[in-house]
């Protein structure tokens, strides 16, 4: 039986229907990170040239971009092919012709007919319902085409009559040789703009495969001769409620995300985050930016040893951070081994490129601060996140007792440990080693304040988790004030909002 399905923007939301991860989720996080790489340079060619657009009549952002990714090797399924595309799907919507390219959905910016040749014939491999020609939908599973050429609203000449050669031959032949077609509909949407007038914008949605049931020649509203193709959608797939989206699209619809800052750290990160806003006109809190935990005046750092491994750190040993380590490494690029204490290898140590360093290494995400519709602000990655990657450390000031008292009513920033994150055993093996004394953190924790000097974890909202805590040593040896640092707790869909149980205790990485 087919199954009704709802548009789903890509790159935009997460399709819930998804749980498992396997070759198939990789490709489809290619796919979407194809999108976000285009959607991101689009951006920044509409951004730096934004002044002189309005100067340059023949200026196409949106192609330019498209020849930028193809340049760098970043456009995903390039080879033309037929049938399905790995990491589409029936429902899918995107935001232009171009996003189509990206995902090789359909190749040419202009033609409606894509084709390919195959055993000396031409067949189509897509067709773009634009409604810039005279076509009809006979029903959700019947689409008569009309062919290409001749039109005067598309090419600004004369009307004529249309040739059978290129989009109209290969679509004749797929009708003999019984092929599958794809099928692209353009979607008119109104959004509200600062004027009365309502500005309206086409979104292309992936209708899915279709066969070629009937060819013939007639003629079209100009009185010259036209191709006909009556389409029939091939049966079992899902069904999209087209009735739902013409409601939608006579509706006003809000805005698409709003870029207020390209990246909140400042140049700090490795990687810019930035904080998009569709909810309303809300600013982000105001905060100072930092990557570094900052501790109480009192506080003064032990150093912690090192190794004098040259190439990275051999699991034997010889090697002091393996024993530090409880005799084996917890990283393999992502964490693989929970530990209530984990030592990455510090400063003190001989190499730099060690696989034991992965929280030092920063941010490797492509983290967003996005306003939700609940809960404030919140953070998610516009890529996938394989399961047991690093995120990002909690970071903020390490407060006294007194502090966090005089702090009640503003802990909305606050990540209480409470002796969840400490490893008892090391602590009390380390009783005997002369540590600055330390005050009373509420018994064995202590409290990291994000309020007023954070990074991008203090947006990190609580809720069934998908993220887990590990505490880390890294730059000092105590034991009692490890750093906080948020791990991918299973694998992570690109949008997906980030979120952290702040009740929960050192938990394990799903299977």
């Amino acid at each position: 039986m087919d199954k009704t399905l709802e548009i789903r923007k890509v790159g935009l939301l997460p399709n819930k229907k998804r749980t498992r991860v396997d070759d198939r989720d990789g490709i489809i996080h290619n796919v979407k990170e194809a999108l976000d790489e285009y959607r991101e340079t689009l951006a920044k060619l509409r951004q730096k040239h934004g002044s002189e657009a309005n100067k340059r009549d023949c200026w196409r952002p949106d192609i330019e971009a498209v020849m930028r990714l193809r340049k760098e090797g970043k456009l995903v399924n390039m080879r033309k092919q037929l049938g399905p595309i790995l990491g589409v799907e029936v429902g899918d919507e995107f935001r232009n012709r171009a996003e189509l390219i990206v995902v090789g959905l359909h190749h040419n910016f202009r033609r409606g007919i894509e084709y390919m040749k195959k055993d000396g014939k031409i067949l189509a491999t897509s067709i773009v319902n634009s409604g810039r020609y005279a076509n009809h939908v006979g029903s959700p599973d019947i689409l008569i085409y009309s062919g290409e050429g001749g039109n005067p609203r598309v090419e600004c000449k004369k009307p004529k009559d249309q040739t059978l050669e290129r989009g109209n031959l290969a679509l004749k032949n797929s009708m003999e040789v019984r092929t599958h077609v794809r099928v692209i509909r353009a979607v008119k949407h109104f959004e509200v703009g600062t004027r009365a007038k309502k500005r309206s914008f086409t979104t292309y949605v992936y209708d899915g495969l279709y066969k070629v049931e009937h060819f013939w020649q007639e003629r079209g509203e100009f009185d010259k001769l036209v191709f006909k193709s009556l389409l029939k959608r091939i049966p079992r797939q899902p069904i999209i409620t087209w009735e739902k989206v013409s409601e939608q699209s006579k509706k006003p619809m809000m805005s698409k995300d709003i870029v207020c800052k390209n990246d909140i750290s400042e140049g700090k990160e490795t990687m810019p985050i930035r904080v998009v806003n569709a909810i309303d006109s809300e600013s982000h809190p105001a905060f100072n930016y930092t990557r570094y935990v900052i501790y109480p005046n009192f506080f003064k750092a032990t150093k912690q040893r090192g190794c004098d491994c040259l190439h990275g750190c051999l699991e034997c040993k010889s090697c002091p951070c393996v024993m530090n380590t409880g005799g084996g490494f917890s990283y393999n690029n992502t964490i693989t081994d929970r530990k209530s204490l984990i030592y990455d290898c510090g400063t003190m140590c001989k190499s730099s490129s060690c696989k034991n360093r992965i929280c030092q290494r920063g941010i490797q995400f492509k983290l967003e601060v996005f306003r939700t519709k609940s809960k404030g602000w919140g953070v998610r990655s516009r890529s996938y996140i394989p399961r047991g990657s690093f995120i990002c450390e909690y970071v903020g000031e390490i407060l006294q007792e007194k502090e966090v008292k005089q702090r009640r009513g503003s802990d909305e920033y606050f990540f209480w440990t409470k002796g969840k994150f400490v490893d008892h055993a090391f602590r009390d093996a380390s009783q005997h080693v002369s540590f600055p004394m330390l005050p009373n953190f509420f018994g064995d924790g202590f409290v990291i304040d994000a309020t007023q000097h954070g990074n991008v974890g203090r947006f990190v909202n609580h809720s069934s988790p998908n993220l887990t805590a590990q505490s880390v040593l890294y730059d000092h040896d105590d034991v009692r004030i490890p750093h906080m640092m948020l791990f991918a707790k299973k694998s992570i869909p690109p949008n997906q909002e980030l979120t952290y149980d702040y009740s929960s205790r050192v938990g394990k990485i799903a299977p």
